[in-house]
């Protein structure tokens, strides 16, 4: 997994240097494990325009499980749940809603400066792209980061695209879902 972080390392320094270009909101950790525990930390590289960024909305992926914010010093967190379509089972628990948007907000982030928002989740348990659309309020502006690439397309075409997770097929010592 390391050389993978340090490719998305390496990409935020990129594009922090080469400006709003380049720069948007991406998961610092790009693939993983289809079915496994999985911490989503969401980069912001960037405010809007040169404003501050003060509010990050992550809109939960569909076959996305136990979604679950890490705390952040200075942000308040707003949860908003749904009905599931399907009822099940956790633990020994019947779960019948699940957590479908995170709303960071209250905090302050200058443009010269990222961070990350962060969420423990459960992944699908098939070894497909996930699409995390995010949206960035600041104080001035907003940016929507929630294009999807059509079959084919490269999501370097796109202005505005949706950080993507790539799922690889379960190893053989795969674990049951938390």
């Amino acid at each position: 997994m390391a050389p993978i972080y340090l490719r998305a390392v390496a990409a935020a320094l990129a594009c922090a240097i080469a400006g709003p270009a380049c720069a948007h909101a991406m998961l610092v950790t790009p693939a993983a494990e289809a079915g496994s525990f999985y911490k989503a930390a969401i980069a912001i590289t960037h405010g809007c325009a040169g404003s501050a960024t003060r509010e990050v909305i992550v809109e939960i992926p569909a076959g996305v499980q136990n979604a679950k914010p890490m705390p952040k010093p200075g942000w308040r967190i707003e949860l908003t749940s749904a009905p599931l379509a399907q009822p099940r089972e956790s633990h020994g628990r019947k779960i019948s809603e699940a957590v479908t948007r995170i709303r960071f907000y209250g905090g302050k982030l200058p443009n010269a400066y990222y961070d990350e928002f962060s969420i423990a989740v459960t992944l699908p348990d098939q070894a497909e792209p996930v699409y995390w659309p995010v949206t960035q309020i600041c104080e001035r502006g907003r940016n929507e980061w929630r294009e999807v690439p059509a079959p084919g397309q490269s999501a370097a075409d796109l202005k505005s695209p949706a950080p993507r997770l790539d799922l690889t097929p379960p190893g053989p010592m795969a674990h049951h879902r938390h």
